[in-house]
């Protein structure tokens, strides 16, 4: 199952992209059961991932605890390391991105966001996008570079991202 499900909107993220997200700490536990209905709706199966589908989402307790098995009914292990979590993150905001579905401020923020989860790891900030640490308190800031100045570096850094995901 590739997620390219009919059934499964295209803002429903992917269960990798789910397990990279709690990997980082990012995950918005209250959207994951919705999430899970979507993926059962689009082909999965499997006792841990309906029950998953069932939680209300408004314990994170629960969630968690149920979310690695769930993901196991999807074919999906957790990131063995931040650096690979980061990658799938990155990537997927990368996409976004060059698909003109995300601005290059937010792109700057969910950057910060990754790296933070990543507890700093300087492999992340290796990555093309993780070189983009700390842009996001530069825009429009009068020290900082201008919009124009920076959107294009952003575009540049995701550019590398997906050809770097798609060489490797």
């Amino acid at each position: 199952m590739d997620g390219s499900s009919a059934s499964v909107p295209p803002e429903v993220p992917s269960p990798l992209l789910v397990a990279s997200w709690e990997r980082l700490g990012l995950l918005p536990t209250e959207r994951v059961p919705l999430w899970a209905a979507y993926w059962i709706a689009g082909g999965h199966d499997g006792q841990a991932l309906a029950h998953l589908a069932g939680l209300h989402g408004d314990d994170p307790c629960e969630v968690h605890e149920a979310l690695p098995q769930a993901l196991m009914d999807c074919c999906v292990e957790m990131p063995d390391s931040a650096v690979a979590a980061a990658t799938v993150a990155f990537t997927h905001i990368a996409r976004l991105h060059v698909n003109g579905l995300a601005g290059p401020l937010w792109v700057a923020q969910k950057v910060d966001q990754i790296v933070v989860g990543s507890g700093y790891s300087a492999s992340v900030m290796d990555l093309p996008l993780g070189k983009l640490y700390g842009v996001d308190e530069e825009w429009g800031e009068r020290w900082g570079r201008s919009h124009n100045d920076l959107a294009p570096v952003i575009r540049e850094a995701c550019e590398e991202q997906l050809h770097s995901c798609s060489a490797g």
